[in-house]
């Protein structure tokens, strides 16, 4: 703030020339600041008036209190504040918290190893590649790590919703030869699911557990240290193999090419935790994993339809034939994650088509519609008298 003396050296500098911004040089404030003292003819009377009260403020005694408590996450304090009523950004918050992490005592992080067989942690990735001539397309992979010998398995799809999930998870058991005790996932909503009632697995999700013989288990949000060794798994997937390898012709030449650097590498490399070769420590779990049922577990989608008069369903935008016998009755489908798709009445499967796009035309099974077409072909016989008889009238 200018004194009386500050404003009598400006006055005086301006009588002789000198310019503002030298003035302010003098002083080391802003020019601006020579500019409103010489409007206002004299210096700053009174005290500066209070600073405007920020949208953060009636909560920062809130946000100190869960930083006593150990909570340092942003997002989870930020999203605590918000219940409470706050409006504001996240940056504000993570301005007001950056200066206090010095204060954030330091967490000792006890190494929790598993026995053989009884864990496989599970995850998901994703990365911008070439697929198909596409150079720029995302693509989403899961990764599955054995906790005990840091054995893991990954594979990619397009998407990653509840069924491409599922699938990962059984690829992996089918890769490692069995399946384990128990799989540690996150809380991806196709396996949790939080409503009013708290947290709970995803019927599915507990329908695929029961096939398999594992039991389920989910890290509690926000604490990614719970699935520490897949997320690590995650990060060498796409620094690895997704720098070796840039361009590939499908997804399934993708995972082909995965599988052959999974064995060929990754469980060739020597792991710096347990201090022993992936390959050698597996051979030891292998015994421990529980043998895969005899039936694999079905991960298609299921959708309902109501079969048209003209014996056609639609599904993705396009139509596929149905026996006639089925016509304005209730069908159940089942469409495989690599397009398969099946059509079933009651327990029994009426038909089997390949899915395609709508610019490839309808698609039908001739046999499917013979009863259709018969009643249409047919014509009633007449007596040539009756045509006669009409043609008589037109004349």
């Amino acid at each position: 703030m200018l004194s009386k003396e500050d404003y009598l050296m400006i006055r005086e500098k301006v009588k002789r020339g000198a310019f503002l911004k030298d003035i302010a040089a003098d002083l080391g404030v802003h020019p601006r600041t020579v500019s409103r003292a010489l409007r206002r003819q004299g210096a700053p009377i009174g005290k500066r008036p209070a600073a405007r009260r920020g949208i953060l403020d009636p909560y920062k005694g809130l946000v100190d209190h869960l930083l006593a408590e150990g909570v340092w996450n942003g997002v989870v304090i930020w999203r605590e504040l918000q219940e409470r009523g706050y409006r504001g950004g996240i940056s504000i918050l993570r301005d007001y918290i950056h200066p206090k992490r010095v204060l954030r005592k330091s967490r000792a992080t006890v190494r929790f190893e598993t026995k053989p067989g009884q864990q496989m942690q599970g995850d998901w990735g994703e990365v911008w590649t070439e697929i198909a001539g596409r150079r720029r397309m995302k693509v989403h992979f899961s990764v599955s790590t054995l906790s005990f010998s840091r054995r893991f398995h990954f594979w990619a799809a397009e998407r990653e919703d509840a069924e491409h999930i599922y699938e990962g998870i059984i690829r992996a058991f089918e890769y490692f030869g069995g399946s384990t005790a128990e799989v540690l996932v996150d809380n991806a909503a196709a396996l949790v699911i939080s409503d009013g009632r708290g947290r709970r697995f995803n019927p599915r999700f507990v329908d695929l557990a029961d096939h398999y013989g594992f039991t389920m288990r989910a890290c509690r949000p926000y604490r990614a240290r719970t699935k520490g060794k897949d997320e690590r798994m995650v990060g060498y997937t796409r620094h690895h193999f997704f720098v070796r390898y840039r361009s590939f012709e499908s997804f399934a030449h993708l995972n082909q090419l995965a599988e052959q650097w999974l064995r060929e590498e990754a469980d060739r490399r020597f792991h710096g935790t347990v201090k022993e070769v992936v390959a050698e420590r597996f051979a030891r779990e292998a015994p421990y994993l529980i043998p895969l049922p005899g039936r694999r577990y079905d991960t298609s989608y299921l959708e309902h339809r109501v079969v048209a008069w003209d014996g056609y369903i639609d599904v993705r935008g396009n139509r596929y034939s149905v026996p006639d016998d089925y016509c304005g009755q209730p069908v159940v489908l089942r469409i495989s994650l690599d397009d398969e798709l099946r059509i079933f009445a009651g327990e029994q499967m009426v038909a089997l088509h390949r899915l395609r796009p709508a610019t490839e035309g309808w698609v039908t099974v001739p046999s499917h519609h013979r009863k259709l077409w018969a009643r249409a072909l047919r014509v009633q016989a007449r007596d040539l008298s009756v045509y006669e008889g009409v043609a008589s009238c037109n004349s």
